[in-house]
């Protein structure tokens, strides 16, 4: 097992070509056993959950989506994104039903998601965002495990208002520091300190910032764009984190290489880089 001092590292399994056993053999070459599932094959392919525990990974986390997403451009996943639109919940809703169970099934403590965006300056698109959430909420607590929201597509401040306003024992978060980026939403280890009393999990992920307003930024490698990755292993020390890092890499022309790396460098724990460093 790989470690980043006492973090267990890991990947997430939809960076990974092919199926469960191509994937499998890639972390073995990695010398990686932690993984974040993707659950959502599990309710289309019968015999996915058996693969899965052929590999003998611990799996820090599930992961689930939702097949209307549409992350072309900003405003196309403010629209489309999560449990929001109306058009889309009562499946989205069976969804995540299912995914807690399987997640529940397989022992493993936490299901993560992207809900969507949180805005309070719409109060009854709010408040049916607030019902919806504690409802899967409700569901998770009742399967015995916790509902992870994925950061990024707000600010801290405006995530913390809502989980406190929110108040569930089953909700917390998976911490992506690259999401707070590319969606140009504020400084992660700032975000990271103000959200420590939820965060169960953390993505390792690296990015730069949009050039222009309301554009994308842009995924690069670890440790080579703005997060600042020493300072940001050091703000996960300092709060007292103890679940696992999972490696995300989801663009660029050789996610697995640049997965390796990022291995390498959490392994020895030499991780230097972003601007924070500069």
């Amino acid at each position: 097992m790989k470690t980043c001092g006492t973090w267990p590292i890991g990947v997430c399994s939809w960076c990974i070509p092919g199926d469960v056993a191509d994937q499998g053999a890639a972390l073995r070459r990695l010398g990686v056993s932690h993984v974040h599932l993707a659950v959502g094959p599990a309710a289309e392919d019968p015999g996915y959950l058996p693969a899965v525990r052929k590999q003998g990974w611990t799996v820090t986390s599930t992961m689930i989506g939702f097949p209307q997403e549409d992350y072309s451009t900003l405003e196309r996943i403010r629209a489309t994104g999560g449990i929001a639109p109306d058009e889309h919940w009562e499946t989205n809703r069976e969804i995540v039903v299912k995914a807690a169970a399987t997640t529940a099934q397989l022992q493993v403590p936490y299901l993560s998601m992207h809900a969507g965006f949180i805005d309070h300056a719409d109060p009854a698109y709010a408040r049916t965002f607030c019902d919806r959430l504690r409802e899967l909420a409700d569901v998770a607590a009742g399967q015995g495990i916790m509902l992870l929201l994925e950061t990024g597509q707000e600010s801290a401040r405006d995530l913390k208002t809502f989980l406190t306003a929110l108040n569930h024992d089953a909700v917390g978060i998976n911490f992506d520091p690259a999401n707070m980026i590319l969606y140009n939403k504020g400084e992660p280890v700032e975000a990271l300190r103000m959200l420590a009393p939820w965060v169960r999990h953390v993505h390792v992920k690296d990015a730069v910032r949009p050039a222009t307003a309301g554009a994308w930024g842009r995924e690069v490698p670890w440790s080579t764009g703005d997060v600042g990755a020493k300072v940001f292993l050091d703000a996960l020390r300092d709060i007292g984190y103890e679940g696992a890092l999972a490696i995300e890499r989801e663009g660029g022309a050789s996610q697995l290489a640049d997965i390796g790396n990022t291995v390498t460098l959490l392994s020895a724990d030499q991780t230097t880089g972003g601007t924070d460093d500069a």
